[in-house]
C-alpha cells in the first residue's frame, strides 16, 4: 500500500474512533470560523456602505483659488484641461459662502453653494436624496434654492415659500424654496444649493466661482490626479487629504476586527493541539505496534498532522458554510425606521459576501491547524515503541 494512503485511512480510522472528541474540535473551529465569516462579511458591508454615504456623496479632487487669490477667474479654460485628464468622469464648478436664511421670525446660518445642477448631481446624487420638490428646477428659474430637512424644520419653511437671504456685503435675495433633500447628515442642516448665476449674482462676484468639484472613476487615484491637476497652479486636494478621518476609521475598525477575529481562531485551534494530545496518550501503545511493524517516524508524525488537517477543514467548511447562511440572513433584517434614523438611514443590515474572503478564511485556518499539529505529531514520533507496547 502506498504509504501516504495507510496514513491517510489510520488517521480517518483515529477521527472516526473519537467521535465525541471529535465533533467537539470541529464545533469549536467551526464555531470560530462562523464568528469570523459573518464578522467579515458585516465589516465588508458598513465599509462599502460608508464608502457610499461618505467617498460617493464627496469630490474626489476639489480645486481651489490660487494662493492669495478668492476666486477662481478662468475656470471654463480649466475644466477644459482638467477634463482632458485620464480617469475624470464629472466636473462641477461652484461658488460658495456664508448667508443668513430667515423666515417670519426664524433665522439660521448655512452655506449656500451656487451650482449648475446637472453637473453637481453627477458628484453629489443629490437628486437620489431629494424628498420634496425638485433639484432640477434651478437650472429653469431664477432665485430659487434647495434647502436640507433639517433647516427647513427649523425654518419652518415649506416648498414654495420664499425665504430672505443676506450676508454682509452680499446683496440681499428673496429665495423660493423649490426642494428639500435628506442624507441623513449634518449637511440638512448646514448647505443649501441655489444656481450658479444666482450665487454670484447674491454675492456681486460675476462670472467667477471660488472652487471646482472633480469625480474620478476610480477614487483611488485621487492623489494622482490631484498632482496632476496641480501642475496649473491651483490649489487642489484629493478626498484622502481633505477627509483623512474617513481612512483612519475604516483602518481602526479593520485592525482590531481582525486581532480580535484572528484570536478567537488561534484559541480554537488550541482545541485542536488539545484533542491531539489525548490521541497521543490514548494511542500511545498502537503508536508502538505500528513503530515495532515498521512504520517509520516520519509516517508516525504525518498521521497526527493528517488528523489536524482534516479536523480543520471539516471545522472550517463547516463554520464558513453556517456562517454565509447566518450573514445572508441578517442581511434580510430590516432596521426598525427610529434605529434607522441612528445609521444615516440605512433600511437593512449591509452585508457583502466575497468568495476570496471565504476562500482565504479556509485556507488560513486548514494552514493553522496543520502548524497546530506539528506538537502533538512529534510527541508522537518521540515515543519509544518497547515502551509504548509495554504501557498498554
Amino acid at each position: 500500500m502506498n504509504p501516504m494512503r495507510y496514513e491517510l485511512f489510520i488517521a480517518l480510522r483515529q477521527i472516526w474512533a473519537r467521535k465525541v472528541q471529535t465533533l467537539l474540535s470541529v464545533g469549536a473551529i467551526a464555531l470560530a470560523v462562523m464568528v469570523l465569516t459573518v464578522s467579515q462579511a458585516v465589516m465588508v458591508g458598513f465599509t462599502g456602505e460608508l464608502y457610499n454615504t461618505t467617498v460617493n456623496k464627496l469630490p474626489h479632487v476639489s480645486v481651489s483659488p490660487e494662493e492669495g487669490e478668492d476666486y477662481i477667474y478662468l475656470y471654463r479654460t480649466l475644466i477644459e484641461d482638467i477634463s482632458k485628464i485620464e480617469g475624470v468622469t464629472a466636473i462641477s464648478p461652484f461658488l460658495a459662502g456664508k448667508a443668513s436664511f430667515r423666515f417670519k421670525t426664524n433665522s439660521l446660518n448655512a452655506e449656500l453653494k451656487g451650482v449648475i445642477p446637472l453637473e453637481e448631481n453627477e458628484i453629489s446624487s443629490i437628486e437620489s436624496d431629494m424628498v420634496e420638490g425638485d433639484f432640477r428646477e434651478l437650472e429653469f428659474s431664477r432665485n430659487t434654492v434647495v434647502i436640507g430637512s433639517k433647516l427647513a424644520d427649523k425654518l419652518e419653511v415649506n416648498l414654495g415659500e420664499s425665504v430672505d437671504v443676506s450676508f454682509p456685503n452680499a446683496k440681499s435675495l428673496s429665495l423660493r424654496v423649490v426642494g428639500i433633500f435628506h442624507t441623513g447628515s449634518s449637511l440638512d442642516e448646514s448647505l443649501t444649493y441655489t444656481s450658479l448665476d444666482t450665487a454670484q449674482e447674491f454675492y456681486d462676484v460675476p462670472d467667477v466661482i471660488n472652487g471646482i468639484s472633480v469625480r474620478l472613476a476610480d477614487f483611488n487615484r485621487d492623489r494622482e490626479v490631484a498632482a496632476e491637476i496641480r501642475k496649473t497652479g491651483y490649489k487642489v486636494k484629493g478626498w484622502t487629504e481633505s477627509n483623512p478621518e474617513i481612512l483612519r476609521t475604516i483602518a481602526i475598525e479593520s485592525t482590531s476586527n481582525n486581532v480580535t477575529l484572528g484570536l478567537i481562531v488561534v484559541i480554537a485551534s488550541f482545541g485542536v493541539i488539545s484533542t491531539l494530545n489525548l490521541s497521543v496518550i490514548s494511542a500511545t501503545s498502537q503508536i508502538g505496534m505500528l513503530r515495532a511493524m515498521g512504520a517509520r517516524v516520519s509516517s508516525i508524525r504525518k498521521i497526527f498532522i493528517l488528523q489536524s488537517g482534516i479536523l480543520g477543514l471539516l471545522g472550517a467548511l463547516g463554520g464558513t458554510l453556517t456562517g454565509v447562511a447566518i450573514s445572508l440572513a441578517i442581511g434580510q433584517y430590516e432596521i426598525p425606521g427610529a434605529s434607522s434614523e441612528l445609521y444615516g438611514g440605512l433600511t437593512t443590515i449591509p452585508i457583502v459576501v466575497r468568495i476570496g474572503d471565504i476562500l482565504l478564511i479556509i485556507l488560513a485556518v486548514f494552514l493553522l491547524n496543520l502548524i497546530a499539529g506539528i506538537y502533538p505529531a512529534q510527541q508522537a514520533a518521540k515515543l519509544d515503541p518497547v515502551k509504548a507496547i509495554s504501557s498498554k
